[in-house]
């Protein structure tokens, strides 16, 4: 099934400011508990997060444990947490998208979603004239170096899912202007080898970030088939 080629379905974006990693993720179990007894549309959460590092459930302490001799990353938050993946980092300048919506109405399965994601942040980055892209490898969105084009990738987004009672939980983080150096002292969603960049550090200058959140809740609004208007103040 292609829900894009479906009408339109109602759906709502909240757009939320900067909120704790542990505050969000109970309001998102919140919002699945609603979705589940029907009490609410599909959601699609936009938010920024305090810094934080977070483990999913495919990481290992190797992933991470070089966190604790990188100067200046001291004192940083790690929460384990239910999504799958493994560990990455979180903070001002990414954009963090959470869908809470009833999967069985879009996709067969949490692979088929996974790809919906990935062509969400896909058609995001195009708006910018940067070209992401998937891999078969690994799960999320990369892009090339433009100083080094036949290099290897850089991952600008990641995606980590729950399903629970066929309700989705977590989702992707799209680095817009975030902070890049905290990747450094972890092996980001368990990928050796991995550099992270930004769109700010692809395109050499400033993004606004409500610009990206309001492209995202239109790209997301095309791929699933919903229509979702924006409510709630962007930014603090």
């Amino acid at each position: 099934m292609d829900p894009s080629s479906l009408p339109n379905r109602p759906g709502v974006v909240l757009s939320i400011p900067l909120m704790e990693y542990e505050a969000a993720r109970r309001f998102q179990w919140r919002l699945h508990d609603e979705r589940r007894a029907d009490d609410r549309p599909d959601t699609l959460v936009l938010l920024e997060h305090e810094p934080v590092m977070t483990l999913g459930r495919t990481t290992k302490t190797a992933h991470w444990n070089g966190l604790r001799a990188t100067p200046g990353d001291r004192g940083l938050r790690v929460i384990e947490t239910e999504r799958g993946g493994s560990v990455t980092y979180h903070g001002p300048g990414q954009i963090v998208g959470y869908p809470i919506v009833r999967l069985r109405q879009f996709c067969a399965g949490p692979k088929a979603y996974v790809c919906m994601l990935e062509e969400v942040l896909i058609r995001v980055l195009a708006g910018w004239g940067i070209n992401g892209y998937r891999t078969d490898r690994f799960v999320g969105v990369w892009v090339n170096n433009p100083d080094d084009p036949d290099g290897p990738p850089a991952k600008i987004a990641a995606i980590g899912v729950k399903i629970a009672r066929g309700v989705t939980l977590h989702g992707f983080a799209l680095n817009v202007t975030v902070d890049l150096a905290p990747f450094a002292g972890i092996v980001p969603c368990g990928v050796d080898g991995c550099r992270v960049t930004s769109m700010a550090e692809v395109l050499r200058r400033q993004v606004e970030p409500d610009e990206v959140r309001h492209r995202i809740a239109q790209c997301f609004g095309d791929v699933f088939g919903l229509d979702c208007p924006v409510t709630g103040p962007t930014r603090r």
